[in-house]
């Protein structure tokens, strides 16, 4: 269990209907939880009666598709995460079906010595076509990823999604331990081209947490909120919140949307990073501040530009799809010298 508790509550909506989903809600910069909000899916109806009714429930639009899930032995205790020298994982990927993850699942349940099986983030329309005409969010119909997560007891170390996300807990029960963005250093996140599952992640664990060798994560534990979802519930974690994930029950379903709040032609900010770190941080000093300038001038806090005429400005006035593609053209170009 966390070694730890809350320092900063959360706002909650009581009784939360889809109306309570307004645009300012779903751009906040803060997290909300709403109390819930898909109590009136059939998944969440199905797995109140048992973790056989729910896992039957959702086999029933599956296709049949492989996925690919990952497994880790019962030592780890669910936490899914780097082997002890960091050169590898304590879990290893599986190529199988969703029919075959939820049966190792349930098998899980009454046996502490199974392996923990893991299904995470794949896309519900990919393997689970009709499954979203009876069970879904009508404001986030079309958001781009809608996926689905299972398995039994797991923790996902705290990592923060570039898109916000709805994450709605469908079956079981799962923590979410959150910490606000500007946390970033009292975190200490591990490497960012080696990771668990793409985000990168603390490397803090968050049962046993050694504060000798991570003394600022005590900083952090002032900012951090926790919250508990049951069934029904959801949570609304705005894009860069980090957030450590644990499923609580011995069966655990979890179905989340992905969005942004740009248009689709932009570009990722990730990408911007490793382009940064290639070409700016191993400048000299003196560079370096005249870049972090130019930065500021022309992407944080843009500058002026009415000295330019209109026909010239190009790139400086706002992106549209055309210019974001002649953009990522150039960029292209550029790199593959």
């Amino acid at each position: 269990m966390l070694a730890f508790s809350s320092s900063v509550s959360v706002e909650e909506v009581a009784n939360a209907t889809f109306e309570d989903l307004t645009p300012a809600r779903l751009s906040s910069t803060v997290p909300i939880v709403f109390r819930g909000l898909i109590r009136d899916w059939p998944l969440v109806k199905a797995g109140q009666q048992s973790a056989s009714h729910g896992a039957d429930y959702i086999r029933q639009w599956s296709n049949g598709k492989p996925v690919q899930a990952f497994e880790a032995p019962h030592e780890v205790q669910g936490r899914f995460f780097y082997n002890e020298q960091l050169d590898g994982f304590n879990f290893k990927p599986k190529n199988t079906t969703l029919d075959r993850v939820l049966d190792e699942i349930l098998a899980s349940i009454n046996d502490e010595q199974a392996p923990c099986s893991y299904l995470g983030s794949t896309s519900i329309d990919h393997i689970m076509p009709g499954f979203r005409q009876h069970n879904d969010v009508p404001a986030l119909a079309n958001a781009p990823l809608v996926s689905i997560w299972a398995g039994a007891q797991s923790r996902i170390a705290a990592h923060f999604d570039v898109p916000d996300n709805l994450a709605c807990c469908a079956v079981g029960k799962r923590r979410f331990t959150l910490f606000p963005p500007e946390q970033l250093e009292n975190l200490y996140i591990g490497p960012l081209d080696f990771t668990p599952a793409g985000p990168p992640a603390s490397l803090v664990d968050f049962y046993q947490p050694d504060f000798a060798r991570f003394p600022k994560f005590k900083l952090a534990l002032q900012h951090c909120s926790i919250v508990e979802l049951g069934p029904g519930d959801a949570i609304f974690i705005p894009s860069m919140w980090w957030h450590h994930v644990e499923g609580l029950a011995g069966f655990n379903v979890l179905v989340n949307y992905w969005w942004r709040q740009v248009p689709h032609f932009m570009g990722t900010p990730m990408d911007a990073l490793n382009h940064a770190i290639l070409s700016i941080r191993d400048l000299p000093k003196a560079q370096r501040e005249n870049w972090q300038n130019m930065f500021e001038k022309y992407v944080f806090s843009p500058m002026d530009t009415d000295h330019i005429p209109t026909h010239r400005k190009g790139i400086l006035d706002p992106l549209d799809e055309q210019r974001a593609r002649q953009l990522r053209a150039t960029l292209i170009n550029k790199l593959n010298r």
